[in-house]
């Protein structure tokens, strides 16, 4: 028989003889409990959106004094005048580093030294106010710890800050400190900058001393560095590096990595666009380059052929998705070995997400570890003899935009994965990357990101330095762009129009001419253009939609957005739905996939073409 916890009494009330009785009394006074519990901590979460504290970025405040000014005629500090904060993973004397849990500062003494990049900070002039909310252990990428909270995200409060240095970049984009630290193990800085609007540098693997901050997964971590200004990122990321400020001019040479663009909600022209005319008014900046990074890899790092999926070799995504692959496994081994004897001594309060992927790495297995490092070795020689000394790869930082806070998407492994195929590159070649931002698009901040070779830090810092500026001149050009001008002339507007019309008309027809002739010679490229400048002529041709992401090999996003537009005009287009269909199983919607491909099946139940997509699938997915 269930009984009633003393907190949950209720008054007088008649003694019921049936032992079902008691449960549906007992279920109801739990459910009014969670209910409540619930609205309590939507009521304090709401509260804390209207009267935020430091934007919840903090878990503890304290204050490291800067050495001491060295006197004159010697010149200032760099870093004199400028705050900073840490990620809670960072050793500071006498106190604990908790990596981002309870039970682990529970169980840990405090620090005997500071950790060194932190002295470097103070011995050039910066002060440390305080330790920031992360992720537990390192984990996760949305910013949402359940014992600190969730940093409010100061450029979109109701969405998620990204993580795991969630604290260090909310604590930046508020202008709480000038700058901070992180660590970047799979993006944990790099998403975060993103989500935030702030400039966000992983430098080069192995470049940046990491004793004093506790280790996830040694092949990947790396400190890392975020700012709202590229001045101060430039600054401070040279002391990290103990690098001059003052470097040898070189020319550069921009490579634009196509295939990642795909994977971006945010148009080319807010972001490619915007670095290519940057670099078209800079001097000592060759001609940009365009290129398939995934099929580049493919042909580059052969050991990578074993992690790709049978099914998916010949796909277009399937070099990048195998990347991301090798880095899950890299890190779960590597933080089986360093943390699991105290997760199974301890036993933990984590919260869900986090658990999920401890208890994945704790349980996991690796028979051919040396296969991982074999194709992060590759990888780096690659990448190397792809952008060479004076190469930036331009890729997106991000695929999707930040979540809404408590959101349940963010428990779709597909979310992740989108994001894992573009950290991967840097992370697993171990070179640098620094995150861009680039104003807004429908509200939601954006970014890009640039990739140099590992070791060229200085050079990356620098040509980030020597672009911005031209950046923000293009980016208000982007976002401002002047509506088109109305025509004006001596007819009467009802006759221009009708003129207009019949123009249109004829020209839609000619570029459709011209596309199906391209397409039957197999020009893909040339019929996309002809087909694109039709529907320009005629947006409401479901037909000429259709034949336009027929010729998108590869520009999946496009494809499925002009699939989309045709089932809107047309919701009986079977080759729509299928067209459709592909393209999502290619940008890793497969939920989404499955379900174009049933509804091809509503429509033409004997299709070859959705019977097996769909099986397919169904295997994957299972």
């Amino acid at each position: 028989m269930l009984e009633l916890p003393k907190y949950a009494k209720l008054g007088r009330i008649a003694t019921p003889s049936s032992t079902k009785t008691w449960i549906v009394i007992g279920i109801g006074v739990a459910g009014v409990l969670i209910l409540a519990e619930v609205a309590r901590r939507r009521q304090r979460w709401r509260g804390s959106l209207e009267d935020p504290k430091d934007f919840g970025a903090f878990i503890e405040r304290f204050e490291l004094t800067p050495y001491p000014q060295p006197p004159p005629p010697a010149a200032r500090l760099l870093l004199s005048g400028l705050s900073f904060a840490v990620s809670d993973n960072f050793d500071v004397k006498e106190f604990v580093s908790g990596f981002g849990n309870p039970d682990w500062a529970r169980t840990h003494e405090p620090a005997g030294k500071t950790a060194v990049v932190v002295t470097l900070m103070l011995k050039n002039g910066a002060n440390c106010v305080g330790r920031t909310v992360m992720d537990e252990f390192g984990f996760g990428i949305t910013g949402e710890n359940l014992h600190y909270g969730t940093p409010i995200n100061p450029e979109l409060p109701s969405h998620i800050p990204g993580g795991s240095s969630c604290g260090s970049a909310v604590a930046v984009a508020a202008g709480l400190v000038d700058f901070s630290l992180g660590s970047d193990t799979t993006g944990c800085v790099r998403i975060p900058a993103s989500f935030c609007g702030v400039f966000g540098f992983r430098p080069s693997h192995g470049v940046v001393s990491t004793i004093g901050i506790l280790t996830n997964s040694q092949s990947l971590d790396t400190v890392g560095l975020f700012a709202r200004d590229p001045s101060i990122l430039h600054h401070a990321g040279n002391i990290l590096l103990q690098a001059s400020s003052v470097g040898p001019k070189r020319e550069r040479r921009l490579i634009f990595a196509d295939d990642c663009f795909q994977f971006s909600k945010v148009p080319k022209q807010k972001t490619l666009h915007v670095v290519r005319k940057a670099a078209e008014k800079l001097s000592g900046y060759q001609l940009p380059i365009h290129m398939n990074i995934g099929q580049y890899i493919a042909s580059n790092v052969p050991s990578l052929k074993e992690f790709n999926e049978p099914s998916m070799r010949k796909q277009g995504t399937s070099t990048l998705i195998a990347l991301s692959k090798v880095v899950v496994l890299l890190q779960r081994y590597e933080f089986r070995m360093n943390h699991e004897g105290w997760f199974n001594s301890v036993k933990p309060m984590i919260g869900l997400d986090i658990s999920t992927r401890v208890l994945q790495a704790v349980n996991s297995s690796c028979e051919d570890i040396k296969s991982l490092y074999k194709v992060r070795t590759e990888l780096r020689a690659a990448i190397k003899i792809l952008v060479k000394d004076d190469g930036i790869l331009v890729i997106p930082t991000t695929s999707d935009f930040p979540l809404k806070r408590q959101s349940k998407k963010k428990m779709l492994p597909e979310f992740e994965g989108r994001q894992s195929t573009l950290l991967s590159i840097a992370g697993m070649s171990g070179c640098c990357q620094v995150t861009i931002p680039l104003g807004k698009h429908d509200g939601y901040p954006i970014s890009i990101s640039f990739i140099a070779a590992h070791g060229a830090d200085k050079f990356l810092l620098d040509t980030v330095l020597d672009m911005y500026p031209c950046l923000q001149e293009e980016i208000s050009i982007a976002s401002n762009l002047p509506p088109a001008p109305d025509t004006n002339g001596d007819m009467d507007a009802s006759e221009l129009l009708k003129e207009k019309q019949l123009y249109e008309e004829i020209s839609c027809y000619l570029k459709l001419l011209l596309g199906n002739a391209a397409f039957k010679g197999r020009q893909w490229n040339k019929a996309a253009n002809f087909y694109s400048e039709a529907i320009k002529l005629n947006d409401t041709s479901a037909n000429l939609l259709l034949k336009q992401s027929c010729c998108l090999f590869g520009t999946w996003m496009q494809a499925e957005a002009d699939c989309s537009r045709a089932i809107s005009l047309d919701k009986k287009n079977v080759k729509a739905y299928l067209r459709r269909g592909t393209a999502r199983e290619m940008l890793l919607y497969s939920k989404e996939a499955i379900q174009d491909f049933k509804h091809a099946l509503v429509l033409e139940p004997q299709n070859k073409a959705a019977l097996m997509a769909e099986k397919r699938l169904k295997k994957l997915m299972s």
